[in-house]
């Protein structure tokens, strides 16, 4: 059932592309996806490549590791995570993906994905297959240089959590970023919701699912944060970035 739900969902743009319902231009993610500094033409060209999957639901897969590299995504809306299983069977989270985020070009050097790519709630994303893109690239150098940025940036995440860092500047850092995303968004910098688990989270920030919940709790004594459940309030965002400054 599972490969039926997967393949049904990664191939409704690759088989039977429809155009974008709304034009990336007119889009409230535009500014974030679409490639900086493309002229109305060259707007019009890259919408003509981009095309709107059907929803997604919580557990559905957008890619799975091994699949043959054909399309790249950008989120629309919800949020996924992409995850790998290590060689003892366990699951390790790679990262969380949210809308105007592009997802799949960790595929690129082997031509086949790296990661599992699921969704956490009921997502959508924009797909676009990566050759038409690489050919646009070629004519429109601002198409290029936003690729460069979209994996610089990822490798720069990566590298930030895999430093030597405490339990607190690690939650500290992933609040900050996912304020600083959600901000870029257009959302609250300081009250969002968390998609994730604590259990994917602590698997993404390298801790114990009990560090998380512990340092939350105790992020929560001291008036840093307020924590329900899913829903996270940022209260004292100079502490929140003193904490995270520490590293």
């Amino acid at each position: 059932m599972e490969s039926s739900l997967r393949v049904a969902n990664i191939r409704d743009y690759r088989r039977e592309p429809s155009r974008a319902q709304v034009a990336c231009s007119r889009c409230a993610l535009g500014e974030l996806c679409l490639p900086r500094g493309l002229t109305p033409d060259e707007t019009e060209r890259f919408e003509q490549i981009v095309h709107r999957s059907r929803p997604i639901q919580p557990g559905e897969h957008l890619f799975r590791a091994g699949d043959e590299f054909r399309s790249v995504a950008s989120v629309r809306t919800g949020c996924f995570k992409s995850y790998v299983i290590d060689h003892e069977g366990q699951e390790q989270v790679l990262g969380f993906h949210l809308p105007g985020e592009i997802i799949g070009l960790d595929a690129i050097h082997s031509c086949k994905h790296v990661a599992n790519v699921v969704a956490l709630d009921t997502s959508a994303v924009c797909g676009l297959t990566f050759e038409t893109v690489t050919s646009m690239a070629r004519h429109m150098p601002e198409l290029q240089s936003e690729l460069f940025r979209v994996m610089s940036q990822r490798i720069s995440e990566l590298e930030t959590i895999a430093g030597d860092l405490s339990a607190d500047e690690r939650i500290a850092m992933f609040l900050l970023s996912l304020s600083d995303r959600f901000s870029r968004r257009g959302y609250s910098d300081r009250e969002f919701i968390l998609a994730m688990s604590r259990r994917d989270i602590a698997s993404y920030l390298r801790l114990a699912t009990e560090t998380v919940s512990r340092v939350l709790a105790r992020f929560q004594k001291a008036g840093v944060v307020k924590v329900d459940r899913k829903q996270v309030r940022i209260k004292d965002m100079d502490e929140l970035r003193a904490i995270a400054r520490k590293s």
